[in-house]
């Protein structure tokens, strides 16, 4: 690898965005994203790895032991049958190894979650609280790890062990959960339920239904998208010019960026106006067509706040690379700031505010949109 190679590859180690030369994956931005370089980088690569370091070696020993020089009178023979057995059982346990890790992401990946949260105040005396479940009944929380407690006081959340709380009722409309120990009085009991676990290894956490969706739609070159649960405003985003970015983010930056707030779960729908497109953002692990006469359906939810890009991974004509994906994850006070003032520019009056104050939105228009 040359020295410009190298510096390339570290500097995507560090960066989030796509780097020239860059030999890695981005740095995972949400849940699913991480289940995926887990997949890539733990059960993948070591398999390639091995099947490429074998095939090597059978060539290289095949080539020096059966050379006309080394063999001069070959064998003849129409089969082995113990060899045959070999590669035929060894692939198929392999396939199946790698179809273990596989079924749980592609079912996060493929289904919405619908996973809910209760939060019940502490009183320091009760030690026993319900979650209801109601979900559609082959959604219902029928297993201990679709279900998971936490403490928490201020800012700070703390997860439960299974050793700290009794479940009963699992599969029933009621699920009753009996702490060890009463929650303090001032803290709040957060319960979550769902089917949907993401995450990486421990850290699983259950994903939440969405709060918002957004919608998408390709068109030759740009995207446009609309906010259906605060007032359906719909804009363009389109990639900014050469001279109005930076080498690094020419052919990424775009003038109008999609807006969602950090830790909440997104839905996404996408079509197309005219020929098929490709919604991608790498550090969600997000890549959906947006087909025409067709809506498909995704989801993320981005765990840390950023700008984080994509691209239209579809080919779809003469200008496909001037389609580019730019995703600002905020918190949930600015994300608001900048809903009401989209909603201002539509004409709408504001969602998130009592009082319309023109000089104060124009000033929160001016904060979120960079």
């Amino acid at each position: 690898m040359s020295i410009s190679n190298l510096t390339a590859a570290i500097a995507q180690a560090v960066s989030d965005n796509p780097v020239n030369g860059g030999i890695g994956l981005v740095p995972a931005a949400s849940p699913i994203a991480e289940e995926v370089h887990f997949f890539h980088n733990v059960v993948l690569m070591p398999v390639i790895t091995g099947i490429s370091i074998l095939v090597l070696a059978l060539i290289i020993w095949v080539a020096l032991r059966y050379n006309s020089r080394a063999n001069p009178t070959p064998r003849r023979f129409s089969h082995n049958t113990l060899v045959e057995i070999i590669w035929t059982g060894v692939p198929i346990l392999i396939l199946l190894y790698i179809s273990v890790f596989s079924f749980e992401l592609l079912f996060n990946e493929g289904i919405t979650p619908d996973g809910k949260r209760v939060i019940v105040a502490g009183d320091g005396q009760t030690r026993e609280f319900a979650f209801p479940n109601d979900f559609a009944e082959r959604r219902r929380v029928a297993r201990p790890e679709h279900l998971q407690v936490f403490v928490a006081q201020g800012d700070t959340m703390q997860k439960l062990g299974k050793d700290e709380y009794d479940v009963t009722g699992l599969g029933e409309e009621t699920v009753a959960i009996a702490m060890s120990a009463a929650p303090a009085a001032g803290s709040r009991v957060v319960i979550e339920g769902g089917r949907s676990r993401v995450g990486g290894g421990k850290d699983k956490r259950i994903a939440l239904a969405p709060t918002m969706t957004l919608k998408i739609n390709g068109y030759q070159w740009g995207w446009s998208y609309a906010y259906p649960d605060f007032g359906d405003f719909e804009y363009a985003s389109n990639m900014l010019p050469a001279d109005q970015t930076t080498p690094e983010l020419y052919r990424f930056a775009v003038d109008n960026r999609v807006v969602v707030p950090v830790g909440e779960t997104v839905r996404v729908t996408t079509t197309a106006r005219d020929v098929i497109h490709s919604w991608a953002m790498p550090n969600f692990a997000i890549k959906i067509d947006a087909v025409p006469g067709r809506i498909n359906e995704t989801w993320f939810r981005a765990d840390r706040e950023g700008v984080f890009y994509g691209q239209c991974s579809e080919i779809c004509g003469i200008k496909h690379s001037f389609m580019p994906i730019a995703v600002e994850v905020v918190s949930r006070p600015a994300f608001e700031a900048w809903v009401d003032s989209q909603r201002l520019t539509a004409g709408l009056d504001p969602m998130f505010e009592t009082t319309r104050d023109e000089t104060r939105y124009a000033a929160l228009a001016a904060a979120a949109t960079r």
